[in-house]
């Protein structure tokens, strides 16, 4: 019997819907989370191969299609290893009782105003930052490359760490909540190509971290005081002070500078 015969009009009930929906509501959500990741490359990949190998069953070419039953399986244990922040993070959220989950709050609000206000000083003064926002997947890993602290974020404190020559200035701040968990952190560099030349081993750390989490980062130029702000791979650029706080609390301000292209 043929693929094709395999095919033919079957009767569809109300639990063929149903299961229909239910995987297409999970799958909708799944690349909502991963949509401007790095990983999602990886799953646009895989689905390509997908096509190839559903296509090579249908023209029954049977070499091709034992070669990508074999790259399609391995692929899938590197689904689980590229994944393993977002799935862990998804996993956390779906057992946490609503009640438990973190909602928006004033302390929200006030931990944006110490990180503006922190970022307004540092963008005077030109001093170079990188202040990266914990949101839905775990930073733990790169706390762990630096310093790992426990304190409530602050205006001052911010500005402090990132003073020149002092020990932790030369890295990344983890903000967690309304706590300051890591400085000095290392932050991995995007692989996408840069034509930029402005765009410094910071602006690549933010954009690393953007691509491969849905971290906020936040970069004061230590050249030009100006302010960025990397999210899903994407880089705002020549931002103010206010739109940054707009752009944080989740706003669009208008005349928000739009992403910058960063290669030809």
């Amino acid at each position: 019997m043929t693929l094709a015969a395999t095919w033919l009009p079957v009767k569809v009930g109300w639990r063929d819907l149903f299961e229909v929906a239910l995987v297409a509501f999970v799958l909708y959500h799944a690349l909502r989370r991963l949509r401007g990741a790095r990983a999602f490359a990886v799953a646009a990949g895989l689905a390509a191969l997908a096509a190839a190998y559903a296509a090579a069953m249908a023209l029954e070419l049977a070499l091709v299609a034992w070669t990508l039953d074999l790259v399609l399986k391995g692929g899938l244990v590197l689904v689980l290893v590229i994944f393993q922040p977002e799935l862990r993070a998804a996993l956390a959220h779906l057992g946490q009782p609503k009640s438990a989950r973190p909602a928006p709050s004033l302390e929200e609000g006030e931990v944006v105003e110490a990180v503006t206000d922190a970022v307004e000083r540092l963008s005077r003064s030109s001093t170079g930052a990188i202040i990266a926002i914990e949101r839905d997947v775990p930073l733990n890993d790169f706390v762990e490359s630096g310093r790992e602290l426990h304190a409530t974020i602050s205006s001052d404190l911010l500005a402090t760490i990132f003073t020149p020559y002092t020990p932790l200035h030369d890295g990344a701040v983890v903000v967690r909540g309304d706590s300051i968990v890591g400085a000095g952190c290392i932050l991995p560099l995007s692989q996408t190509r840069v034509d930029d030349r402005s765009l410094g081993t910071r602006h690549r750390a933010a954009l690393g971290l953007s691509e491969e989490t849905d971290a906020l980062v936040i970069v004061v130029s230590e050249e030009s005081g100006s302010i960025s702000l990397a999210s899903r791979g994407e880089l705002r650029r020549g931002l103010t002070p206010m739109q940054l706080r707009e752009l944080l609390l989740g706003r669009t301000p208008r005349g928000v500078p739009g992403p910058a292209a960063l290669s030809a």
